[in-house]
């Protein structure tokens, strides 16, 4: 009955499915063309694959017109991103990021929205000894972009914080497993030989196929009350519960994703839905199960229409649950309750059960760097010379040094006072929950400016915030370059989505803990408009509300916008 509903769209494959189809499992040319100094570019059908080994090829656009007029090619650079389950590494591991952006990259560290490193300027004949630096540092950069399954996040500081180690290690299991099968990345970078003669086989991929996925496809797991991974943004979302202090197994969600196209309303970010619950060792058995109904039924003519929230939707929840529990071979049982509280971070220091200390570091825009009166890379580093645990990356680009034993909390403490490191406690709330994609100068799609941009309108706004007392009420806000939703900016209260330079689609209403996608407020406005806005709508906020309510709650009760019940109607 299952396979009589389910079948892909009609169509003929797109350009990109060409493309991995020639590519001989993710090869093309790229281990020939990244030997050629005559540019610092490559082909666009190498860009292409270029993503399944954890790298897009950029140019600075700060740079572009002036090197058009002198003739010169764009400013070539390579984004690299690392897989980084969990956002979990160890204190070597940062001050080896660290060294190779200092080495070979723009001299910072972005901390991405999916837990992990991206190094940005790199120039391609750096890019194989930055790979092999990473890779001897026992992390790899292989399907942190692509067609794939990309890196799987967990809850960085669970309240339970025993529960982080048993968590992160299954993220581990997720991210290693379902990790293509082929190959490439090992040759082109690592220098492994081929095996003469080995014939070419499709079983060389036997979950992704030839084809890998029609597009990108993102794991996250939750642990209530928190959820700062915003779970119900992932294409297949695991929500840990926990009885008695045990981790009892986790309820499965499927369908969400971020990214939308302007002017297109048949795109939309949509929220996963919980089908059901598994136990811990059932996971990567429902993981893989999924992935391949997106194979087998993923949009693979049209890409902006082929994420897994609208192979869910065109499907149906219902029918995806029976496929998905039909080729599992047994069925999910009843989703257990839960609750979800909020989806920020806990900043300075917390304590864990077991006489741990974390410290939660606020890094604005996720973009850690040295400043004039500001010394943050440096002083990370210097604490990473004598911490002992590990640091995390969190969902909203900020640091935990984490697991810090008393005898070493003190000497860490020193260094955070020494190199001024903020916990953002002197910051208004709303700009610790503020979150930014890179967007301008180098990320190719931004329509507008992101993370250079959110802290000083934030500074504007605070000025507000401060006149109607509500400098400590938490309120969301995301801002992202262009639609694609790197910033998860329709989980923001507050939300801008990039439309030209300066000008901003604005979105109000989504739910504090993640559970609410927002609502268009007004379309194409500048900074004028926006403060406009804000000084009328804040004001409103700090007089009318009830105890405890939330601004995106409070925004829908008002009438200011409709409440988005799914991502189906986000444009109504």
């Amino acid at each position: 009955m299952v396979d009589q509903i389910l079948k892909a769209p009609d169509g003929s494959p797109s350009d990109v499915e060409g493309i991995k189809d020639r590519s001989n499992y993710l090869r093309g040319t790229l281990k020939e063309v990244m030997l050629d100094r005559m540019t610092a570019g490559i082909p666009e059908d190498d860009n292409r694959l270029m993503k399944h080994h954890g790298s897009y090829l950029q140019d600075d656009r700060d740079l572009r017109n002036e090197r058009q007029k002198q003739k010169l090619e764009p400013a070539y650079q390579f984004m690299l991103r690392v897989r980084l389950p969990g956002g979990v590494a160890s204190s070597d591991q940062w001050l080896v990021m660290d060294d190779l952006a200092q080495k070979y990259g723009n001299g910072t560290l972005k901390l991405t929205t999916r837990e992990t490193f991206q190094i940005h300027g790199i120039l391609k004949w750096n890019m194989k000894q930055t790979i092999q630096e990473i890779h001897a540092s026992m992390m790899d950069t292989i399907a942190a972009c692509g067609d794939v399954n990309r890196n799987v996040m967990c809850t960085s500081n669970p309240y339970q914080s025993e529960i982080h180690a048993e968590v992160h290690e299954w993220s581990k299991v997720l991210s290693d497993q379902l990790l293509p099968r082929t190959r490439a990345y090992h040759e082109i970078w690592l220098d492994e030989e081929k095996v003469a003669g080995t014939p070419e086989v499709e079983e060389v991929e036997p979950m992704y196929g030839p084809l890998y996925l029609p597009r990108k496809f993102k794991i996250g797991i939750a642990v209530p009350p928190s959820n700062d991974i915003d779970v119900f943004s992932q294409d297949l979302g695991f929500i840990a519960v926990v009885e008695e202090d045990k981790l009892i197994g986790f309820n499965v969600a499927i369908g969400g994703g971020m990214g939308m196209t302007h002017g297109d309303k048949a795109t939309y970010p949509q929220l996963a839905k919980v089908i059901g619950f598994c136990k811990p060792e059932q996971m990567y058995d429902v993981a893989e199960k999924v992935i391949t109904i997106q194979r087998d039924y993923g949009n693979r003519s049209v890409r902006k229409y082929a994420r897994f929230k609208y192979t869910v939707d065109r499907l149906g929840l219902e029918n995806v649950k029976a496929e998905l529990e039909n080729r599992l071979g047994w069925k999910l049982d009843e989703a257990k309750p839960y609750q979800f509280e909020s989806n920020g971070d806990r900043y300075g220091w917390v304590q864990g059960l077991k006489g741990e200390w974390h410290f939660t570091l606020f890094v604005e825009g996720g973009r850690i760097t040295d400043y004039d009166d500001y010394k943050l890379m440096t002083g990370i580093r210097e604490i990473a010379k004598v911490h002992t645990g590990e640091f995390r990356l969190t969902a909203n680009q900020n640091l935990i040094i984490a697991n810090v034993s008393s005898q070493k909390k003190k000497k860490i403490n020193e260094l955070i006072e020494q190199y001024g490191l903020t916990d953002g406690k002197h910051y208004s709330a709303l700009r610790r929950s503020s979150i930014a994609c890179v967007a301008l100068p180098t990320c190719g799609l931004a329509m507008a400016e992101a993370e250079r941009y959110l802290p000083g309108l934030i500074s504007k706004i605070d000025v507000i915030v401060d006149e109607n007392g509500l400098r400590d009420e938490e309120i969301t806000i995301r801002m992202t370059g262009c639609p694609n939703g790197c910033g998860r900016h329709a989980l923001g209260e507050i939300g801008f989505i990039g439309k030209s330079p300066g000008k901003y689609n604005m979105y109000l209403g989504a739910a504090f803990d993640g559970s609410r996608l927002s609502k268009i407020h007004r379309e194409n406005i500048g900074e004028e408009e926006i403060l406009s806005e804000l000084r009328v709508l804040l004001p409103r906020y700090a007089k009318e509300r009830n105890e405890g309510e939330h601004f995106g709650d409070f925004v829908i009760r008002a009438g200011i916008v409709q409440e988005t019940t799914d991502g189906t109607n986000f444009h109504e």
